[in-house]
């Protein structure tokens, strides 16, 4: 069987897949379901400095070939994170954690990733400069190349982690951002977060999402991460991590042809608790389909 192994910023993992944040929880809802430690690692639920309930219900729609949510960041805030969930997570999954931190400053950020900086679980931190769901913080970062260098150079002052930088599809020009992180020192990059979209209720007549848009994703958008996971591997000497749609094994070897190290799964968690495992699991034939012996030699080899 070929290798399913690669490295993220000088991190080993066992395979590329890594279930995205705000789609696995802090790790062991899922594994009711199944041994965690299959995973590459993941991305655990986006954390803030204080708690956050998030925006008024509704906050989820479904549409064809994906889905819409504007959970806004709920979360228990970072020290309850540290003090209740982190306890939980390190009986049932005993790889370095990915901690995925947002914030509505500078500041904000670079003060949450400080606390979590002590936390010997956690390998990566994923600097959520994307989020679609919160006025005045998460995307207003990422929008702006100066602001989200801002952030990137806050956080990278409080840690010797790798810090990876989480952007925004919401954009003119990608490259452009994801270059400003490097210039400030990320290790590297992930992408793309949610599009922007919304639904209306033919029968009230009114926007299905009280916060009338919210972030879409799933297997429609996968052509777009696609082209700009290829546009952004491209343009930065940094580790780029490719989410946005993947469903399949093909779909995980798509994704790393266009320059992903790894690659993040959302949405297909949310409709089957079990698409990691069985996209691990099938990755070996769909390799052996495709002629690949090692996972990590075919990083960019569409280029």
């Amino acid at each position: 069987m070929g290798s399913l192994n690669v490295e993220l910023c000088g991190i080993k993992l066992d395979n590329p897949v890594i279930p995205a944040s705000g789609c696995f929880g802090y790790g062991y809802e899922f594994a009711e379901y199944y041994d965690i430690n299959c995973l590459g690692t993941f991305s655990f639920k986006g954390t803030t400095l204080e708690p956050r309930f998030g925006n008024p219900t509704p906050r989820i729609a479904e549409c064809t070939s994906g889905l819409i949510n504007s959970v806004g960041l709920q979360n228990p805030g970072v020290d309850k994170v540290i003090s209740e969930e982190l306890p939980k997570l390190i009986k049932c999954f005993n790889k370095p954690v990915m901690a995925n931190v947002s914030g509505f400053s500078a500041d904000e950020y670079r003060e949450t990733v400080r606390r979590l900086d002590a936390e010997p679980q956690i390998g990566w931190f994923e600097v959520n400069i994307s989020c679609p769901n919160v006025h005045g913080g998460g995307m207003s970062f990422g929008t702006n190349p100066a602001s989200a260098a801002a952030v990137t150079k806050a956080v990278r002052e409080v840690t010797k982690k790798p810090v990876i930088i989480k952007l925004t599809p919401n954009v003119t020009d990608i490259t452009v951002v994801a270059k400003a992180c490097a210039d400030a020192g990320a290790d590297g990059v992930s992408l793309i977060n949610t599009l922007l979209g919304m639904r209306i209720d033919l029968k009230t007549k009114k926007p299905v999402i009280k916060n009338i848009m919210g972030g879409f994703s799933g297997p429609a958008v996968f052509p777009v991460a696609l082209r700009m996971v290829w546009q952004v591997a491209h343009a930065v000497n940094i580790p780029v991590v490719g989410l946005g749609g993947i469903m399949s094994a093909e779909d995980v070897i798509e994704m790393m042809l266009a320059g992903a190290s790894a690659v993040e799964i959302g949405t297909a968690n949310l409709i089957d608790p079990l698409a990691c495992k069985n996209i691990i699991e099938d990755l070996p034939r769909a390799m052996e389909k495709y002629g690949i012996k090692e996972l990590k030699d075919i990083i960019g080899g569409a280029f």
